[in-house]
Formats: C-alpha cells, sequence, structure tokens
C-alpha cells in the first residue's frame, strides 16, 4: 500500500464512520461489554469523542439516536443482516445476548485515545480512535481486534444498513468505493499542481476529504473516471478557461440583468454569448437535442474565454476574476469579478447538480428578498447576489448558467476571505493556525454568524441556507473573523413559501449542527481543554440575539436552547433508502447548547427511541 493508497483509505473512512456513529450505534455499554466477554470492558464513548459519535465537544454526553424505519422501510427491518453487495466481506460477530468462545481472549483494557460503540441491529462492536474526525476503526472479532480498512467498513456498513431497513441497495457501496478512488486520484494530481496563490481560493479548493458526515463524499457519478474530470476538479487545484457559445437571439431564455455575460466575449449579430462549463458541454456533447442545436443553428462555438476559471468547492461554480484593481487598491479582489453556476448533470453527494428550471424560478424570486433583507441589516454581513440566468430554448437545463456577485463588492477593505468548510479540513493559510486564544477566535466567529442568520429570520422572513459550504468568512490582518458573506439562492427559503416550523428546523440544522459543530470541534481538536467554554460563548451570543429590542419576537429561541437534541442530516439512511435530495431524513443528535448535562442526556434518550427520522425540504 503505497502512501497515496493509505492517505486516500484514511480520508474515505472518516466520513463514513461520521454516518456509522450518527445513525447506526451508540456507545457500548460497559456492564454489558463485561458479561460479553467475561471482564473489564473497553473504553466507551463520551465527549469525548467529538461530533462522530452524534455529540459535540463540549456537549452533554448522549447516546446516539436509533435509526428508526422510515415510511419505506420493509417490515422485516429488524431482520438478522443478509449478505452485503459491498467490496469486502465482514467476519461475523456474536450479537448481544451471544457469548463468545470460552476461548476468546478478554478485551484490552480502557483506553483514553479510543471508544467502542455497539451496531444496533447486528450488534457487532467497532472501536475507533477518538477525536473531532473518528479514525482507524476496528471490529471486535470474539478473539481480538481487526483494523478495517475503507472497503472493509463499507462492507460492514451496507450489512447494517441492510438488516436495519431491510433493504437492499448495490450502488450504494459501489458510489463509497468510488468516493475512495476519487480521493486518491485526487491526492496524486495534487503533489503535480499549483495551488493559487490566493488563501480564499486555496481554501475553497481545499476540501479533499469533502462532506465529514457523508457516506460518499467525492464520488461524481456519470462523470466518468478520475482521469476524465481531474482537470475540473477544485481539489486537484484546477484552473481552466470556459467554453463559449453564441446563441441565437430567438432561441436566448433569460432573466435579470444579464450584462455581465455579454461582457464575458464578443457575439456575432444576431446572437448573444453563453459561457459553458467545459466538462458539461463534453457530457452533453452528443445527445440528439445537442446536436440539433448546433445543426439548426441555435448555438454556435465562439472560442474561449481570455480569463482563466477556478473551480469553487461546489464543482459547478466557478469564479471568474475581474480585471486588477488601481495601484494600492486596499482590496485582496479584482473589480468585476463573479461567480457562473451551471448545470452539470453529475451526481455529487445527494443529487445530480443540474439547474432544474423550477429551481432557476425559485432562485430569481426569492434572491431579491434575501438581498434586501441584507441590505436592511446594514452590514457587516452579507450576501452574494444571484442576479440573473441565460440559457438555450430546448435545452433549458443542459445549458443553464446562472451569475452570482463576485466577492469585491462586498468584502470589508484589508480583510481576505475564507471557506468555512475549510477551517476544520484545514489548508495552507488557515487562520486557525495562528489561534493562541481559542475562546476569543471563537465568539468572532460566531458573532459574525449568528445574528444575521437569526435576523434574517426573524426579522424578514427568510431561511439562510448557512451550511459550511455556503458561508465565507472575512478575517482581518491577525485572521480574526470580523465579517460573514452567505450565497447559494436556491437554498434559501422564505417564510411566505415554506411552514415556519420546517424553515426553523433546516435552519436549526445548517447553523448549529453543520456550521458551529464541525468548527467547534475543529478548535477543540487543537485545544481539548476549551469545548464547554465554547458552547458556553455560543450560547451566550445565542441568548444576546434574543434580548435585543430589535428583535421581533423568535419563540423557536429559547426552544433551541432548552432542547436536549437537534436534527442531524442522515445521509447514509437517506441514500440507503432512495430517498430524494430534497427530502431527506433527519434525525435526533445532541444539542450543544443545551448546558445541563445530566437532563440533556436522559430527555435525549428518551427522544431517541420515540420518534423516527423526521423527513424535512
Amino acid at each position: 500500500m503505497n502512501a497515496f493508497t493509505r492517505a486516500a483509505d484514511a480520508l474515505a473512512v472518516t466520513p463514513l464512520l461520521n454516518c456509522l456513529l450518527r445513525e447506526a450505534a451508540d456507545p457500548a455499554d460497559p456492564a454489558e461489554l463485561s458479561g460479553v466477554a467475561g471482564t473489564a470492558g473497553p473504553a466507551v464513548a463520551a465527549a469525548s469523542a467529538g461530533p462522530s459519535s452524534g455529540a459535540v465537544l463540549g456537549a452533554p454526553a448522549v447516546p446516539a439516536i436509533p435509526v428508526m424505519p422510515s415510511a419505506r422501510t420493509s417490515p422485516s427491518a429488524s431482520a438478522a443482516p443478509s449478505a452485503s453487495a459491498g467490496p469486502a466481506a465482514v467476519d461475523p460477530l456474536p450479537g448481544p445476548g451471544r457469548q463468545p468462545s470460552p476461548a476468546a481472549p478478554p478485551f484490552p483494557p480502557p483506553s483514553t485515545t479510543h471508544t467502542v460503540h455497539r451496531l444496533r441491529v447486528t450488534g457487532r462492536l467497532l472501536r475507533v480512535r477518538a477525536g473531532h474526525r473518528p479514525s482507524a476503526p476496528e471490529l471486535w472479532t470474539g478473539r481480538g481486534w481487526r483494523s478495517l480498512p475503507h472497503a472493509a467498513l463499507v462492507s460492514l456498513a451496507a450489512q447494517e444498513m441492510r438488516a436495519a431497513t431491510g433493504l437492499p441497495n448495490r450502488a450504494l457501496p459501489a458510489e463509497m468505493a468510488a468516493s475512495r478512488a476519487a480521493v486518491e486520484a485526487v491526492l496524486a494530481a495534487r503533489v503535480h499542481a499549483v495551488p493559487p496563490e490566493d488563501p480564499w481560493l486555496r481554501s475553497e479548493q481545499a476540501l479533499v476529504m469533502g462532506h465529514p458526515f457523508h457516506p460518499a463524499p467525492k464520488a461524481r457519478s456519470g462523470g466518468g473516471p478520475p482521469a476524465a474530470w481531474l482537470r475540473y476538479a477544485p481539489e486537484a487545484y484546477a484552473c481552466f478557461p470556459l467554453v463559449l457559445l453564441g446563441v441565437r437571439e430567438d432561441a436566448v431564455v433569460e432573466d435579470g440583468d444579464t450584462r455581465a455575460l455579454d461582457g464575458l466575449g464578443e457575439a456575432p449579430p444576431g446572437y448573444r454569448v453563453l459561457p459553458a462549463h467545459p466538462w458539461q458541454l463534453e457530457l452533453a456533447a452528443h445527445r440528439p437535442e445537442m446536436r440539433a442545436a448546433f445543426a439548426d443553428g441555435r448555438l454556435v462555438r465562439l472560442g474561449r474565454t481570455a480569463l482563466r476559471a477556478r473551480p469553487t468547492a461546489s464543482v459547478r461554480t466557478v469564479y471568474v476574476p475581474g480585471e486588477p484593481g488601481p495601484p494600492g487598491d486596499p482590496r485582496r479582489v479584482p473589480a468585476g469579478d463573479l461567480f457562473l453556476k451551471f448545470s452539470l448533470d453529475v451526481q455529487i453527494t445527494n443529487d445530480v447538480r443540474r439547474m432544474r428550471r423550477h429551481e432557476l424560478v425559485h432562485v430569481r424570486r426569492t434572491d431579491p428578498l434575501v438581498t434586501a433583507a441584507f441590505a436592511a441589516m446594514g452590514g457587516p454581513a452579507a450576501w452574494l447576489s444571484e442576479r440573473c440566468y441565460r440559457t438555450v430554448d430546448g435545452l433549458f437545463e443542459t445549458c443553464a448558467v446562472l451569475v452570482r456577485d463576485g466577492l469585491s463588492r462586498h468584502l470589508l477593505p484589508g480583510t481576505t476571505a475564507v471557506l468555512a468548510a475549510a477551517l476544520a479540513e484545514g489548508f495552507d493559510g488557515n487562520p486557525l493556525d495562528r489561534v493562541t486564544d481559542p475562546v476569543h477566535w471563537w465568539t468572532a466567529y460566531v458573532r459574525c454568524v449568528v445574528p444575521p442568520v437569526l435576523e434574517a429570520f426573524a426579522r424578514y422572513g427568510v431561511v439562510v441556507e448557512c451550511h459550511l459550504q455556503n458561508t465565507l468568512i472575512a478575517v482581518d490582518a491577525q485572521g480574526t473573523p470580523v465579517q460573514s458573506v452567505f450565497r447559494d439562492a436556491e437554498g434559501a427559503k422564505v417564510l411566505a413559501e415554506m411552514a415556519r416550523a420546517a424553515a426553523w428546523r433546516r435552519l436549526a440544522y445548517c447553523l448549529v449542527v453543520n456550521n458551529l459543530s464541525e468548527v467547534a470541534g475543529a478548535l477543540a481538536g487543537r485545544f481539548p481543554w476549551c469545548g464547554t467554554a465554547l458552547w458556553e460563548a455560543a450560547r451566550e451570543q445565542f441568548e444576546r440575539c434574543g434580548g435585543l429590542a430589535a428583535f421581533p419576537a423568535l419563540p423557536e429561541l429559547r426552544a433551541l436552547l432548552a432542547s436536549p437534541t437537534l436534527p442531524g442530516k442522515a445521509n447514509l439512511l437517506s441514500r440507503w433508502i432512495g430517498a430524494d435530495g430534497t427530502d431527506p431524513r433527519y434525525l435526533p443528535v445532541p444539542n450543544p447548547l443545551v448546558l445541563h448535562t445530566g437532563t440533556a442526556s436522559s430527555q435525549a434518550r428518551a427522544a431517541s427511541g420515540a420518534c423516527p427520522p423526521a423527513s424535512s425540504p
């Protein structure tokens, strides 16, 4: 096993472990282990296990919530596990109530570096190295711990999910394997690639591991082998010109202020400029409807852009730099920069990244409301407006491109933007590498992120999808957060079009579970003593927002600070049962904002057995 193979295995293991521990396992009971093994059991997961065990560093230590059958689950969900379609087999393990062989040696002594979890349905015991990002999984065989490489962990997960749901799924294990292969290809490509000089762009292109709670975060289903897409991959430091097409004017479909698109190149008389992602063009080139558009003159090729685009973390959205500013300009990005978001007929995480007609209609209806809300709040928090789209009649979704504001008009002078997701993943230039006082840095981060998100909801009825990939943080010269910048109108919602309870549930997941918990975990991983202090500081900020006279009544805020659990997205379960990407399953996870450990533990334990995972838009 070479260095790339070992590194890829480790990076692919962590997100899958996070899914298993959140959705399908509980911390092992020491008394139960003692009865099974005839001796003292191994270390049991505690608060120090971090978010991977369904907890958050510094949060109450609560068992993970059982994965309950959904409406689509077969009545045989509790049946014994059947053979898996995964890439590697896992030896049988005694489940609850079954004694190992008398010859089996006792468990190893308790450890402060590892935690042990029992898979709920098959009863298998899984030991992992504890921390913000769990690693080095091992399976108890009845005679000792056996290391699980990624392929074997995939097989274990597949058997557990088949047993828990009663449903087979041959595609997802293959997707998990493809995700790991993609990581290895990216690692090899990065050795020979040149990272961007701009630290913000380095942060956008830093997510080699990807979504920390998805079983296959780097799979590119439908995009071909890595050789076909590495030149377009942000993780491989890709940088490429865009293809310029001309759209005959009678075939143009557009909405909004499209002058930025017209400025990307010259179109012949009777045509308008349409930039195209070269990967999408390659994927669609041989489709009859695309060939027909070129044959009948609706589309013509105009060449390529003079400026090279950089793909951002979402892959399909690229950054196009503008012209350099005048000498001495304090801005860190050039004027006239913009983002272009394309349709991409490739499945990444839970969805094929094609811009649907109804999604573009939603964006054009919602974006003005979100833009107005942020303008009314008066800053410094900013919103990257999605000002227009353009596409081709007859190829509406295939050729759609959406224009989003660049950073130049929104960042505070003298600041540097950082993708929030990269804070936890790590990159050259990460502000966390310079932190000496984690509570001070964290307090500044929370002050940037939490108040504008809550105010947008409370005052303007806007739900900002503020997960880590949609949140940028501007830091000053010392690396301290001073401004938040949010993006993605497709994910934004307004209360006029969505039930308030569902909207709040989505906001609580994005803000606390996805965003704050991951950044807090990254800090607590560096400074193990600070976990509780971080969440005390965060709670103070939420309480301060609730006490502001400028805020309208926000009854959900009091419930948020009292609830023992919050909604956590169950990506493994959602993908296993084939839930639509826009309708994932959620399940309760411990709320790190609750400070009373005993009460939170008992209430969360009761909640975990009382309700199935929620389905939320």
